[in-house]
Parts: C-alpha cells; structure tokens; sequence
C-alpha cells in the first residue's frame, strides 16, 4: 500500500450506511478499514466490493463496547501507521418505553454508541495530532435531536456523541483536526424498513420520502475532505426537513 494514502477507519462499516460511507471514501482515494462487531464476513464482503471496484480496503472485527479487545485492535492497525480519518458509525437499537426498559437494555446501547466512541477513537488522536490532519465524523440521528417514543436509551447515546464532538473539535481544532457529527434522519435499509413503512415516512418527513445510505455517505465523505476543514464541532441534520 503506498505509504501516502491516508488511511480511514469506519466502525460498523458492514451495515447499510456504514457500507456505503466505505465505498465512497475508498472511491475518494482513502485506504479503508470496514469494520464489523461479530460478521468478518459482512466487512469482508464491503471489502470485496471496494477492491472490485479498484479502491484499497481491509476488514477487521471486535466489539467496540470492549475495551480491551478495542485497545488490540486499534493498536494493531496503529502500526501500519496513523489513522487520519475516523467515522464512528457503530450503533445498535433495543427499543422499549423507558417505563418498561431493563438496565441491560440501557447500557449495551450506551455501550456502543457512546461507551463505543470513546474506546476507538481516544487511542487515534494523538497519532492523528502529530500527521496535524485528521477528520473525526460520528454519526448520530435525528431521535438524538428530536427524541422518539421507545428509544430514550438511543436517543441519550447519540445525544451525548454532540456534546463530546463539540469539545473534542474545541480540543484538536489547533492540530488541523476537525470534529462533526452527522444526523441523519429515516434512511432506507434494513434497519429502517420494519420501523418506519412507507405510509409513515409520508407523514412524518416533509421530503415525504426515505433518504438512502448513499445521500449520507456524501456528506460524511465531504466532511472528511481537505474542503470541509473549517467545518468543526457541527451537528449537521440530513433528514429530509424532519427538524
């Protein structure tokens, strides 16, 4: 791989968005790293589809809520050199009114989203700081904004991504390292399909339609680009008018 090309980590890079946000940065000229909690396959599979389409890629597994097993991983990928480019895309549902929600159901969603951020992206920065380029993206939702019935747990994970993207671009702005977080609102794929059909998504977003996983990896993308470099400590809304 040539030493030159800035390297990118994507968490929860083998789902819906995650796969596109991968695609788009290796097609942008990044040397991407997929990453997937348990499925290798499904990373390997977004892999495959970058070096198909002439892009340079790698695949790699842990669970970001694990901290220890996070640490080995980011410090393995460490000695192939800095990551430059960080998009925080991990994140998992477990939905219930918070009337009726379990502590294991609160935490295993903190876990990832918030807890998750954290243990990735804490051992990145100062690698990061000394190349004096970095984009760190995290992307939140609009439920974060908004707030939605049965995802209190979801919606004070991401929220706090905001406030730490804030302070983390007030900290690192100086190092030519930005922070942002993208929220996007109903999206189409997996995840969206089951939760919000179609009848709904006319009511409840005036664009009176979904958004796909590649209308938010192009603003993900232009976030980690040389143009985007005085956009720092930004919730940027991709929601199709939800608010």
């Amino acid at each position: 791989m040539d030493k030159a090309i800035k390297r990118a980590l994507v968490t929860g890079g083998s789902g819906d968005i995650g796969g596109a946000i991968c695609r788009r940065l290796a097609a942008q000229g990044l040397h991407v790293v997929v990453h997937a909690n348990g499925n290798r396959a499904r990373a390997e599979a977004v892999v495959g589809d970058i070096v198909a389409a002439g892009g340079s890629a790698e695949g790699v597994a842990f669970d970001v809520a694990d901290a220890e097993a996070t640490g080995s991983a980011i410090a393995a990928l460490l000695e192939g050199g800095p990551i430059q480019v960080i998009v925080n895309n991990a994140g998992i549902h477990d939905d219930a009114p918070m009337a009726g929600m379990s502590a294991t159901q609160w935490k295993r969603v903190v876990d990832v989203s918030l807890h998750g951020f954290f243990h990735v992206t804490q051992p990145l920065l100062l690698p990061m700081a000394r190349k004096r380029w970095g984009r760190i993206v995290s992307v939140s939702s609009v439920v974060a904004v908004l707030g939605n019935r049965g995802q209190a747990n979801y919606a004070a994970a991401k929220a706090a991504l905001h406030g730490a993207t804030k302070s983390l671009a007030r900290e690192m702005a100086s190092r030519g390292i930005t922070a942002n977080v993208v929220a996007p609102g109903v999206i189409a794929g997996s995840m969206a399909s089951d939760a919000f059909p179609e009848e709904m998504v006319r009511q409840v977003v005036p664009a009176a339609r979904a958004g796909t996983p590649d209308e938010v990896a192009a603003l993900v993308a232009f976030l980690c680009s040389d143009e985007a470099g005085y956009i720092n400590g930004q919730v940027i809304g991709i929601n199709g008018g939800m608010g």
